[in-house]
């Protein structure tokens, strides 16, 4: 039998919020067993932008990732963020680890291509996660802490989807463990209506899935997050559940099936 493993990406609105991060690391630090945390940031990297006056861009809600926006959110990604949120899981005894995708080649990327004529620059679209390296980690009682930057080998790192991460992992470490995959942020789960915020959706397939996306209830930066935990159960994780930031027990939100 399969040692439990879960997976929390948690996005850049609850990393930005105070009480909403607190709150999320207290409930990480009380989850058993074995666990990851993947993380988001853009917020805090849209404001260091502003503040050294680099003009952010974003095409359907992506981040054009010129030379310039690259340092910023690798030290906003990889140091500001990442380091804060290791130093506080050590402060509730949790012996986690910040890694980015060049670290011990944890996930190996290629550099986006041009889509629809649209040249995203160092965004990466991931190619191989090492579950193996991870595992290792993991199994030494260690918790990573993966912030959204990955490498393309070449002495590149590139700025790649957290949700996109969070997925590749789940599904890179399902070989060897019951994985649980949990995406947490501002909303309750899928909505049938964004503006309330009650309307959780309880489940979602792939047959909903695309029911829903054809009639519009599902649009906009949901879909690929859906997309994402869709490959993840295709893929072999146990369960993936997206929920409010304060519900990360699994046991609220929209399972994904």
């Amino acid at each position: 039998m399969k040692e439990r493993l879960t997976i929390v990406k948690v996005g850049g609105a609850v990393v930005e919020d105070e009480a909403q991060l607190e709150q999320l690391l207290k409930d990480f630090t009380a989850i058993k067993g074995r666990k990851v945390l993947v993380h988001g940031g853009g917020r805090k990297a849209t404001k260091m932008a502003e503040r050294m006056g680099i003009e952010t861009r974003m095409v359907d809600g992506r981040r054009i990732t010129d030379t310039a926006m690259l340092e910023v959110v690798t030290m906003v990604y990889g140091g500001l963020v990442n380091k804060s949120i290791v130093a506080r899981l050590q402060a509730n005894g949790v012996n986690a680890l910040g890694l980015t995708g060049a670290d011990v080649n944890a996930i190996l990327s290629s550099k986006r291509p041009l889509k629809d004529g649209v040249d995203y620059g160092w965004v990466g679209d991931v190619k191989k996660v090492d579950g193996t390296m991870l595992g290792k980690l993991i199994e030494a009682g260690i918790t990573p802490v993966m912030a959204p930057l990955t490498h393309d080998g070449e002495g590149h790192i590139l700025n790649t989807n957290a949700d996109t991460i969070a997925s590749e992992t789940a599904k890179a470490l399902a070989t060897e463990y019951e994985v649980t995959l949990i995406f947490s942020f501002e909303k309750k789960g899928v909505l049938s209506n964004p503006d309330d915020d009650n309307s959780v959706i309880p489940v979602i397939t792939r047959t909903l899935f695309n029911e829903y996306k054809a009639d519009g209830t599902i649009s906009g930066g949901m879909l690929p997050k859906i997309e994402n935990a869709l490959s993840a159960v295709d893929a072999g994780v146990s369960q993936v559940v997206i929920t409010l930031a304060n519900a990360i027990d699994g046991q609220h939100g929209t399972v994904i099936r």
